[in-house]
């Protein structure tokens, strides 16, 4: 169910403590951490607490909880003193999502070329 913590879920057994993350932020609705497989010198996930399987459902379930998930991206990348950077949401697996919650990728200490991919 969304919104619910999922038992399969990596993203959630983050959150729940149960598989450690280099966290980098935490917020009461948003958790932030490193990338384990980085595609830039900087690559941090930000994701919302509860689960929803993808951005679309984030957005049809919980606005205020994707605003929530946006504005951390930018919290993330002042933290990281990131004068540019990219914000990423793959949603499905022809996008290239491989971890069914929702998750922003924030991409940036290196040039990043258009289009991507």
């Amino acid at each position: 169910m969304a919104g619910e913590p999922q038992d399969d879920c990596l993203f959630c057994k983050i959150v729940a403590g149960q598989i450690p993350a280099t966290i980098v932020r935490e917020t009461e609705t948003t958790v932030a951490f490193r990338d384990i497989n980085p595609q830039a010198p900087t690559h941090v996930l930000v994701i919302p607490k509860a689960h929803y399987q993808d951005a679309a459902a984030l957005a049809a379930g919980a606005p205020e909880l994707a605003a929530d998930v946006l504005r951390e991206t930018r919290a993330v990348a002042d933290q990281e003193k990131l004068d540019s950077y990219r914000t990423i949401f793959n949603t499905g697996t022809g996008a290239g999502q491989t971890v069914w919650h929702t998750h922003a990728h924030v991409l940036g200490g290196r040039g990043l070329e258009w289009p991507p991919g």
